[in-house]
């Protein structure tokens, strides 16, 4: 979903519910991953910078 999600086909969410997540779950975790990619984007064309307590634990 990251690097290609054109590339997401329907047997990789049956493949999902085969190991037995629900289509609930698969919902959920493809919203979680979406918003992460979308706000990564964000950070990196404007340049933020890490919060301050976060360099300190890198």
């Amino acid at each position: 979903m990251t690097k290609e999600p054109a590339s997401c086909t329907r047997e990789d969410i049956e493949n999902l519910r085969a190991t037995g997540y629900s289509d609930t779950e698969i919902h959920d975790a493809v919203q979680v991953i979406a918003y992460f990619n979308y706000i990564n984007r964000v950070v990196d064309a404007l340049g933020c910078d890490f919060e301050p307590e976060w360099q300190q634990s890198r």
